[in-house]
């Protein structure tokens, strides 16, 4: 009986967004990918704001009851929190019940009243964890403008697919059903997001580091404020036009990556360079993914705890190695969803750490073959420490910590990763 209930509200729900874009048709921007999905959709946002009457998902709403939400309405943060993984099933019951019925009462009172000022463009965001989960999506809307992040040789939620080749096929679905007057925007660098250009008639525009690249990123770095990290620099370059672009209080390439897809779909919409280089100022990094905070002793955290992958473990590792810091710490957690290729992605990230981090803390069963590997490859083991839990390990963090150390905290959402930097950052 609960099964027949959830699958009628879950058809009203999607029934009331396709009416929702049929009477006030929004533009649609799409976005998906392994990494920097969300990074990419808040840029897209900061670009088109100034201009357009924009809405954006907020947190992980990428499912097939997130999707409607974002169309449905702008809910406050804090309503939001209770269909998100913030809050487990089975907890807050009722407030769950009175939002999904304002969510629906919402949705039917603005299909019979118009509302005015409902968005002109709606940047949203499709998660693809298992098969079929992008066809779902696209049935509820379908994007004019679509962006594929990056995908890499071990994309997340691999374990619910044959294999990488069969995620990035997924993902190709919201460039496949883009309208021949259409937009793909493709990242020039990741090989098998280029593998997929032939799937779409609509017109391709690609962003990247690499010389090819429509828009392309140049002499990227990180910017430094009285020796400490203060966020990252570079230039945008597109048809002989180049502009500066800064973003404090956010690292990594993958910042340059979604402001390069951003400047993208601002050109598509006949802002200038110019424009969108001073609108990317507004931009801001979601919490949780590769966001600077201010720790206690004097030291700084690259916050990265909401989800970690093998394409997005090696990002923020690049990133630690070139930032400034007494001491590189890494709090690495389980990466999941991996299945069979689990063994070979948490001995890479392991590999790699050995050779940037001076001390290696790791968070889950998962995670001790990152320190097994990090010893292997040269790491000293007094300088390892591993835990099965975040509650483990926060006294541990807490105590190793000098002033002058640049710590990252890195993992799979479920491994509750933010309990440590809630109990290390400054207050």
């Amino acid at each position: 009986m609960k099964i027949i209930f959830v699958n009628i509200f879950c058809w009203v729900l999607k029934k009331i967004a396709q009416l929702m874009i049929l009477r006030y048709r929004p533009g649609i921007i799409g976005v998906t990918g392994s990494v920097g999905k969300t990074s990419t959709k808040l840029a897209i946002a900061a670009v088109l704001g100034p201009s357009r009457r924009t809405r954006f998902s907020k947190g992980n709403l990428n499912s097939e009851l997130g999707l409607p939400i974002a169309i449905i309405g702008d809910f406050p943060e804090e309503e939001l929190k209770l269909v998100s993984r913030d809050t487990p099933a089975g907890e807050k019951k009722v407030g769950k019940a009175f939002f999904w019925l304002k969510v629906i009462s919402v949705g039917l009172l603005n299909l019979v009243r118009k509302k005015r000022g409902y968005p002109e463009i709606l940047v949203l965001e499709y998660g693809a964890d298992r098969p079929g989960n992008l066809k779902e999506l696209l049935e509820i809307a379908r994007p004019n403008i679509s962006v594929i992040t990056a995908v890499g040789d071990i994309p997340a939620h691999v374990e619910f697919f044959a294999g990488p080749q069969e995620v990035a096929r997924e993902k190709s679905r919201l460039i496949e059903q883009l309208p021949s007057a259409g937009f793909a925007i493709l990242n020039y660098d990741d090989e098998t997001v280029m593998g997929l250009k032939d799937r779409t008639r609509a017109h391709v525009v690609t962003f990247g580091f690499q010389k090819g690249a429509e828009m392309r990123i140049m002499n990227f770095g990180s910017t430094i404020e009285n020796g400490n990290p203060a966020g990252v620099s570079f230039k945008m370059e597109y048809g002989g036009s180049l502009v500066p672009v800064k973003i404090n209080g956010a690292f990594g390439r993958v910042q340059a990556y979604a402001a390069g897809a951003a400047a993208t779909v601002g050109l598509i919409f006949g802002i200038n360079l110019i424009k969108i280089s001073e609108a990317l100022k507004s931009y801001k990094p979601a919490p949780g993914r590769m966001e600077l905070l201010s720790g206690v002793k004097g030291t700084s955290i690259i916050d990265s705890s909401y989800n970690a992958n093998p394409l997005s473990m090696h990002i923020a590792l690049d990133t630690l190695r070139d930032l400034p810091g007494k001491r590189k710490i890494a709090v690495f957690g389980d990466m999941l969803e991996l299945g069979e290729y689990s063994l070979e992605a948490h001995e890479r990230v392991g590999k790699m750490a050995a050779q940037v981090v001076d001390v290696l803390v790791t968070v889950g069963t998962a995670a001790k073959l990152i320190a097994e590997a990090a010893r292997k490859n040269g790491l000293s083991k007094k300088n390892i420490k591993s835990f099965n839990s975040a509650d483990e390990a926060i006294e541990v963090v807490q105590n190793l910590i000098k002033k002058g150390d640049l710590v990252l905290v890195k993992g799979s959402h479920d491994m509750e990763l933010g309990k440590i930097v809630e109990a290390i950052k400054a207050v």
